[in-house]
């Protein structure tokens, strides 16, 4: 059996997408749609049903997929460590949410690639996790972090950390609206204080008024910008209240330029998944990266 077609064929049995598999091999769709074909009449049974949209695997694909991939990634892993050490350098490309992936992510890989031996050169770009999905399974990244964990066997998640989302404001709104009001009367008490966002539709602090107080905020958004850390220098101006993550505005709340408005006893969280396609840890550079990231997770409380 062609090692060509097995190769093709576990692609598409995990991207799920004659469209998808082309873009990731490199090749085009009728390309893909004929190896496939030839593989059908070398095993002699199909392989996938066409659906409206993508393809789905037999259960005779299913069990070649479960006898092959682990073998095709083993192929990949030698001739990718087989590589000489006089190769070019090898590019990372990583895509995250801005924030997390420039406080968090990229100091740490930053680190890694000054380490002696281990270098690699590093692109980021960043998005929202739905862009960060798409363009990793599409093949334009080779490592993402999502705050969404994907489905389907073309991508693989593991959880990364857990982020801790803290409800803040200047001083002086504190003063008005203490921590004991808002633990007596909940949302009620906050009510009147102006609301800093991301995006109109609150999506911060809609997650911890359902999580803490279960129910929805009243008011409307008066600053909105999309970035966490634009909502933090408008809560530290004074803006008004701010859903926020702890790391980020931890130094803040140290320095009493923000204060936390409570305390639950259950603070809301938010987890974040290292993704990447099936396979590709079988890539020294994309392997290093994502054991660095899950070793630097560990000190993110």
């Amino acid at each position: 059996m062609d090692l060509a077609l097995l190769r093709t064929f576990v692609t598409v049995h995990r991207a799920g997408s004659f469209t998808r598999a082309a873009a990731l091999l490199g090749l085009s769709q009728p390309a893909v749609t004929s190896q496939i074909r030839t593989l059908e009449r070398q095993v002699g049974r199909p392989l996938f049903l066409r659906q409206a949209r993508g393809v789905t695997p037999t259960t005779i694909a299913d069990e070649l997929a479960h006898k092959a991939a682990p073998h095709l990634d083993a192929l990949v892993e030698i001739a990718e460590t087989g590589l000489d050490d006089e190769s070019a350098l090898r590019t990372l490309h990583l895509a995250g949410p801005p924030e997390f992936t420039a406080e968090r992510a990229l100091p740490a890989l930053t680190e890694l690639t000054g380490d002696d031996g281990q270098a690699f050169a590093l692109r980021a770009s960043f998005g929202n996790a739905e862009e960060i999905l798409e363009g990793l399974a599409a093949g334009h990244h080779d490592l993402a972090i999502s705050t969404a964990r994907p489905r389907g066997a073309l991508l693989t998640a593991t959880p990364l950390c857990d982020e801790e989302h803290v409800l803040v404001a200047a001083p002086r709104w504190a003063e008005e609206i203490d921590e004991e009001q808002v633990c007596c009367k909940g949302a009620p008490a906050l009510e009147n204080l102006p609301v800093i966002e991301v995006h109109e539709s609150l999506p911060f602090v809609s997650r911890y008024w359902a999580s803490v107080f279960d129910c929805r905020p009243a008011a409307t958004g008066t600053v909105i910008v999309p970035d966490l850390r634009a909502v933090l220098a408008c809560t530290i101006a004074g803006a008004g209240l701010a859903v926020l993550p702890r790391y980020l505005c931890a130094a803040a709340l140290a320095s009493g330029d923000i204060v936390a408005l409570h305390d639950p006893a259950v603070p809301p969280l938010r987890t974040y998944f290292l993704v990447m396609r099936t396979g590709t840890l079988a890539m020294p550079h994309v392997a290093r990266a994502h054991e660095w990231l899950q070793r630097a997770a560990v000190h993110w409380g």
